[in-house]
């Protein structure tokens, strides 16, 4: 059976439009997520105060650190789906579904039951301020029994986008967002028969929203008979294939790792955020609630990139790979420059929408916006390069890249000049990380040896001369 062939239609058409139409619901579906967790924010910001705010940036710093377990496995089942895809090996893709999805089940369950009792111990060792603390608790706990749902949800979703569909996504993400912030002041607030629960209500919120939303999900591609579904007799695709389950790990725990390094490196600066006190933490969530946004257009753009490399690599249309590159980093500059512009622009109104234009934090979070918002721009190009190159399969380098950019780099500049430059230097200590990271990125799509990578140990791959993106 073929795939339809709307899925296979990132090894044809113009380069360029292929890449803007598939990134674009990727874009919409990251729009939808962080408008979600902003109006979140909002709640708890303007009417639980501020000591609730800084625990909501705390506790999801913990949860971004989560997510980067799976992100890993599921980037990884999104290349080797679409290079399977590209070559039209049906079966294979299932196979890779198949143990990625059974994979995907038994880690969701570990790390939600660790994660619930070691919530206390994770708070205390970020520096947490006290009268964060009971608000995190309450907060992430609930959250922790809805990462099953959430880690599933995930898989799916990346699932879909190496098969070429990126439109899927985003209207499940549609509904679950709707659900989530309909569901929010209800829990928070308490209505009839539903109880006053506070910030620990927003996490009910989200445990509700993303598990019907998950339900809603598979119940769908049942329905639609997707090619990728997989039925009562071909259960024993859900036992991992060990060829397979080796190259998820192999190829997956490196870019988990790219994210665990993001995560560790955000928990360790929030560590040194906190030192200055609850109201430059909560200037510092406040700032990082705009800087979702403007990451957003070089995430999408990021994926698509891996999506339609991996498609035409399994497809050995390596002439498009370039194409892709260039098309990728262009875009990110377009995108993402109009909106670092506007946050320049409306700085102060921006802010107010988290932290109330009366609050005393306000002011902290303009000027970090000044020093740092900028430097995404620089971000957008590192992560377009980092998606054409892990859609081969060479995953190494931009791991020891973020490693050497934020462990090496930010923080050491960040703690060393604090006594010297004060908070400035945890500001000041993002964009020099930026420049560093695309300074070796740069250097290494030039000449690495990235072409020569693959997925699975029986790949032969197939190398070709790949122009540089810039």
């Amino acid at each position: 059976m073929t795939p339809p062939a709307s899925r296979a239609a990132l090894t044809e058409g113009p380069i360029a439009r292929t890449l803007l139409l598939f990134s674009l619901p990727i874009l919409g579906a990251n729009v939808l997520q962080s408008l979600n967790a902003s109006i979140n924010a909002v709640w708890v910001g303007h009417f639980l105060g501020e000591s609730a705010f800084a625990a909501t940036s705390n506790a999801n710093l913990i949860l971004f650190f989560l997510l980067g377990v799976v992100f890993g496995i599921g980037m990884a089942t999104t290349i080797l789906v679409g290079q399977t895809l590209g070559a039209r090996d049906i079966p294979e893709a299932r196979r890779v579904v198949g143990t990625g999805l059974g994979f995907f089940v038994a880690i969701s369950l570990l790390v939600a039951i660790v994660g619930f009792v070691a919530t206390p111990a994770m708070l205390r060792a970020m520096g947490t301020p006290h009268d964060a603390q009971p608000f995190a608790i309450a907060y992430l706990r609930i959250i922790f029994v809805a990462l099953p749902a959430m880690y599933l949800y995930t898989f799916l979703m990346m699932t879909l986008r190496g098969a070429g569909d990126s439109r899927t996504p985003f209207v499940f993400m549609l509904i679950s967002v709707i659900l989530d912030i309909a569901l929010n002041p209800l829990f928070i607030f308490g209505l009839g028969p539903v109880p006053r629960m506070g910030i620990a209500g927003s996490a009910v919120a989200t445990l509700i929203a993303q598990t019907g939303t998950l339900l809603a999900l598979i119940v769908w591609l049942y329905r639609k008979k997707y090619f990728l579904c997989i039925h009562r007799h071909e259960l024993r695709l859900l036992v991992p294939d060990v060829t397979i389950l080796k190259a998820l790990l192999a190829k997956g725990l490196p870019m988990g790792a790219q994210m665990v390094v993001i995560s560790s490196s955000a928990i360790i600066m929030m560590s040194l955020v906190n030192r200055h006190g609850s109201q430059t933490t909560a200037a510092f969530g406040a700032a990082s609630q705009l800087w979702t946004y403007i990451q957003m257009p070089a995430l999408a753009i990021g994926s698509a990139v891996s999506s339609m490399v991996a498609q035409n690599v399994g497809a050995k249309r390596w002439d498009r790979v370039a194409g892709i590159g260039r098309a990728g980093v262009l875009t990110n500059f377009a995108l993402t420059g109009s909106l670092v512009l506007v946050i320049y622009l409306f700085n102060r109104a921006a802010l107010a929408l988290f932290l109330g234009s009366d609050s005393s934090a306000i002011g902290i979070a303009q000027h970090l916006n000044h020093i740092v918002v900028w430097s995404f721009l620089l971000f957008g190009v590192t992560f377009v390069m980092f998606g054409v190159v892990r859609a081969t399969g060479a995953v190494m380098l931009p791991l020891i890249v973020l490693i050497i950019s934020m462990w090496l780099v930010r923080y050491p500049f960040a703690a060393l000049l604090e006594p010297v430059m004060g908070a400035d230097a945890i500001w000041w200590s993002f964009p020099v990380g930026s420049l560093v990271s695309l300074a070796i990125t740069t250097v290494y799509y030039r000449r690495g040896t990235w072409k020569k990578a693959h997925m699975l140990p029986a790949t032969s791959p197939v190398v070709a001369e790949v122009e540089p993106v810039a």
